[in-house]
Order: structure tokens, then sequence, then C-alpha cells
């Protein structure tokens, strides 16, 4: 199965890793940290030309990775993926 994430891109949701809230996890130094790290490293790539609501992070395993910047809320990217959590029962 696959995730739209926005302007014509698609990703396995197998190598969906995680999808994060941007205003909401940016807070935390270390996320902004992997961010800068990632953009780096040319692992970030912008699938709008907005600002960002969403990133996703991709991969197919040990340090190779992805992360995409999406317009699109984290919310309804996780209603694609067929898969919701409720962080609430945890």
């Amino acid at each position: 199965m696959y995730l739209h994430l926005g302007q014509d891109t698609l990703v396995k949701t197998s190598q969906v890793i995680g999808i994060f809230d941007v205003d909401n996890t940016t807070i935390s130094r270390h996320t902004r940290d992997f961010l800068a790290r990632a953009e780096k490293n040319g692992r970030v790539v912008s699938v709008t030309a907005d600002l960002p609501k969403t990133f996703v992070v991709c991969g197919r395993g040990r340090g190779d990775f992805t992360v995409y910047l999406s317009q699109i809320s984290s919310s309804t990217l996780r209603k694609r993926t067929g898969y919701i959590e409720n962080i609430s029962n945890l």
C-alpha cells in the first residue's frame, strides 16, 4: 500500500517510520537537531511550496532514511495509512 504525501509524492506504507506534526515536535531541541542533520546530509525532500504541517520519516533500515515535509496534516496522513493508534490507551 502507498501513502500520498502531496504533489505527486507516494511512499510505501511499509517504509513509514513515523508521522510527526511540525508544530508539536519541533519544540524539542533533539527533533530540531535531527531535522538539521537530515537537511545537511541531503535527506530532506519537501513536497510543499507552503510551510509544512507534517514531516514523515521513511526508511528501509540501518540509517537509510528520508524525511518528507508535507502540507497535509499528520492526522490526515495517519488516517490514510489505515492504521490509527489511540495514544490515550497507552
